[in-house]
């Protein structure tokens, strides 16, 4: 029995050895390793905003980018005339889809890493963004303002940066960077893109989820206002005409 404990003693120790060799073979492989300091963020009745902090570490050299993309959603433009004297809608055109939220950050300026092929093909920065308009309707001289009037929209409402961010590297292996979401960010699954490029190619890409949701009474009306419109609707005017009734008699002369 003494033996036979021994033996199966030896033989776990073997187990964990080759774990560790094929773990450290593993990480040695795989020339980027990033993550982030948090996956959920929360939104509650006071969220003002967050940082999410991406950090990671990367084998040889080389930059980082970072692209955060909101999911993705059909958004309609609208163009305004001035027509006797009174603003109106005059056109219209809707995306098929473009980026809720999006953000990037580089150790470089993105041009001295990537050379636009690359960057199209990554949908690395705003001017690489592939949004979705249907041809019949929007010739490319018409789909280039399109485009940049919702850019310069999304990017007034704070969804879109207009800066590029600083990836910051501790050493020649380990970096991070702060991912700033406002406010007002857009529920919904997010996807965190992380590339090392060399050369202008890239060489190694990790893709990580980050989930922005509602919780708490704020979550729970969100919900049933949006599966119950017309009892929600209902229950509003309810609670406005309530509201009015009790100001009047507080305030009630004699």
């Amino acid at each position: 029995m003494p033996g036979a404990a021994i033996r199966a003693s030896h033989l776990a120790c073997i187990v964990i050895c080759l774990a560790t060799f094929s773990a450290a073979n593993a990480a040695h492989a795989q020339s980027l390793v990033a993550d982030l300091s948090k996956r959920l963020v929360a939104i509650t009745a006071g969220f003002a905003g967050t940082d999410v902090l991406l950090f990671g570490a990367v084998e040889g050299e080389g930059d980082i980018v970072i692209v955060v993309r909101g999911p993705d959603r059909p958004v309609t433009m609208y163009r305004k005339s001035r027509v006797l004297g009174i603003w109106v809608n005059t056109a219209q055109m809707t995306f098929q889809r473009a980026p809720s939220f999006y953000a990037i950050a580089t150790s470089k300026p993105i041009r001295e890493i990537a050379p636009d092929v690359v960057r199209a093909r990554h949908e690395m920065g705003t001017d690489a963004l592939r949004l979705g308009l249907p041809t019949a309707k929007a010739s490319p001289n018409v789909a280039r303002d399109w485009r940049r009037g919702l850019i310069r929209n999304f990017q007034r409402n704070g969804l879109y940066g207009k800066e590029v961010g600083s990836v910051t590297f501790l050493g020649n292996k380990l970096f991070r960077v702060e991912l700033r979401l406002p406010a007002n960010v857009p529920t919904g699954a997010y996807q965190v893109m992380t590339y090392l490029l060399k050369d202008g190619r890239v060489v190694s890409a990790q893709t990580m989820p980050l989930f922005v949701s509602k919780i708490g009474a704020e979550a729970y009306v969100f919900d049933f206002a949006r599966q119950h419109a017309a009892y929600y609707g209902l229950i509003a005017i309810v609670i406005a005409l309530m509201a009015g009734w009790l100001a009047h008699l507080a305030f009630r002369k004699g």
